[in-house]
């Protein structure tokens, strides 16, 4: 089932939650909506729902509108973070309750009952915890018994709301997978929430990325993180150093030091930003001239190696900008973080407190004003 977003708003008082939000959903596809901590994309999710009104705007499902039609109606299964399980039944009654609840004209006998929660239970992989209560069973497990509730009554989209949240990080990356898997076997239409950018890029076939109440950028995992569309998006996809200054005819003059940038070459004296990702940047030693290229740019950062942390196979380095290279505000602000090889770094025998030159591989720009 295809779903339409088409120009929704809500508002709770004075906050803004959602503001003319518009999206396309195609069938059998899985959307993640991605964003921090009151973005609107739970919201969203209710509205689509149906759990929730909007104040204005519409939902189209395969092309037929949906906004007022009620919750029981939209054939949706919903799984929410905290399993919301019935914790007096069996993980079979769990699972077998969305069919026994319908109207009497349309509930399954007990038998298909019965081998639709065998299937369901086979599918998510859990047949032999059939006769446990959910006091019985890993968080894990229980997540997968409230996905196998909400597939039993053959939903034409299923939501889930930060469905892996409370879990622990290895239970988490499991069952990712996991959905990931399941989703390609049934092709039912998903959309899940969640603010782990490393979950949503993952398991997700396109990511919506929200902001404040806004879409900031629409696309598969490998656009989003290749061509953030704004500042946001960079600062939130992953760890990322932020550099402050001025954009003039081509060149972006940073913290302590210049590189080029022809797509803004009609900037003038503009507000600039330059995002860099910690593997994106060169580290050596420090000799003096070492940090200027042929031209007289200061190419590279002077900075002070202040802590290093190698796990498996990268060094992670925490790094002080020197004497003028110091920008102005709290110490958190001025670290710059660089990963390198773990081998790079034992190869090179660095030491904290050593000076270092530290030079952009790649850098994004915005300027203020910019298109």
């Amino acid at each position: 089932m295809s779903i339409e977003i088409r120009n929704v708003s809500k508002r709770f008082g004075d906050f803004h939650a959602l503001r003319d939000v518009s999206l396309d959903i195609e069938s059998g596809e899985l959307i993640a909506l991605l964003g921090p901590s009151g973005c609107g994309k739970t919201t969203l999710l209710r509205i689509i729902a149906g759990l929730e009104t909007a104040d204005a705007g519409s939902i189209l499902f395969s092309g037929e509108d949906t906004t007022d039609v009620h919750v029981r109606e939209r054939q949706v299964g919903f799984v929410f973070q905290h399993y919301a399980l019935f914790r007096h039944m069996t993980v079979f009654e769990n699972v077998a309750f969305g069919l026994r609840v319908k109207p009497r004209s349309q509930r399954p006998s007990e038998a298909q009952i019965k081998k639709k929660v065998h299937d369901l239970l086979s599918l998510v992989q859990l047949d032999w915890l059939a006769d446990r209560f959910p006091s019985q069973l890993s968080g894990g497990q229980r997540q997968r018994i409230a996905l196998a509730r909400a597939l039993a009554v053959e939903p034409k989209v299923l939501l889930l709301d930060e469905p892996f949240g409370a879990l622990d990080a290895k239970v988490r990356k499991e069952l990712r997978r996991w959905l990931r898997r399941l989703h390609d076997e049934l092709h039912v239409t998903s959309i899940f929430v969640t603010h782990d950018q490393e979950e949503a890029l993952e398991v997700a076939d396109r990511v919506v990325l929200m902001n404040a109440g806004n879409i900031e950028q629409i696309g598969s995992p490998q656009e989003v993180w290749d061509h953030p569309a704004s500042p946001f998006v960079y600062g939130f996809l992953g760890d990322v150093n932020l550099f402050h200054g001025r954009a003039h005819e081509g060149e972006v003059h940073l913290e302590g030091m210049q590189i080029v940038s022809p797509e803004h070459a009609g900037a003038q004296n503009a507000k600039a930003s330059a995002y860099v990702r910690p593997h994106d940047l060169d580290v050596q030693r420090y000799t003096p001239g070492q940090d200027v290229d042929e031209a007289g740019r200061q190419r590279g950062i002077v900075v002070q190696l202040s802590r290093a942390i190698v796990v498996g196979p990268i060094a992670r380095l925490e790094l002080i900008p020197v004497g003028d290279n110091q920008p102005a505000g709290g110490n958190d602000d001025s670290i710059i973080e660089a990963q390198i090889p773990a081998q790079q770094f034992s190869e090179m025998g660095l030491r904290e407190g050593e000076t270092l030159v530290v030079t952009p591989r790649r850098a994004r720009v915005f300027v203020e004003g910019a298109a």
